[in-house]
């Protein structure tokens, strides 16, 4: 659970309590002041997840913040006011310099370790590869060569592979 010192509406130390009456006991933080009510829900986020065709094959990005070797699918978080395809587009844009010329919805899929929802998609796009600074390199690998891990956008990934008729094994991640 994330751990929140003071209410956001009033600056009271929260506490963690469960209501019996409400969520099965579930243990909350919120702010003892009856008359505030503040509850932190602890609601997992939408994230989008986009893999990405070019050219035939499939990007594979590594973030600046992961060790050497270490390379993923495209991901971000939604924005307030946009769809998940708008938002798997906006992602691709801005972390490749790439357009989405079709999106395709995959699947939707838990990753409870960081209280999130992957939104998965396959798409297509084209234009000329500029990394952001968020990202130090990337990689283009054939499709029938990938090799998902076993959790979150890993899963999403093996649910495309076999879709296409790919076999795969799946391979740990460090930090797994």
């Amino acid at each position: 659970m994330t751990e929140h010192r003071f209410c956001p509406r009033c600056a009271t130390p929260l506490v963690e309590r469960a209501d019996p009456a409400h969520e099965g006991g579930r243990l909350r933080q919120s702010c003892p002041d009856e008359a505030c009510g503040y509850v932190h829900w602890n609601n997992p986020l939408p994230v989008v997840a986009a893999i990405v065709e070019y050219d035939g094959k499939i990007l594979l990005a590594r973030n600046a913040a992961w060790p050497e070797g270490m390379f993923a699918l495209i991901t971000g978080f939604l924005e307030n006011g946009e769809t998940p395809e708008q938002g798997i587009a906006r992602e691709v844009r801005e972390e490749t310099s790439l357009v989405a010329d079709s999106v395709e919805l995959v699947g939707v899929y838990e990753f409870i370790r960081k209280n999130e929802l992957i939104i998965a998609y396959h798409v297509r796009a084209s234009g000329e590869v500029a990394l952001s600074p968020e990202l130090l390199e990337y990689r283009l690998i054939e499709p029938a060569k990938l090799r998902p891990w076993p959790v979150a956008t890993g899963l999403a990934l093996a649910d495309w592979m076999r879709r296409r008729g790919l076999e795969f094994e799946f391979v740990e991640r460090p930090g797994q």
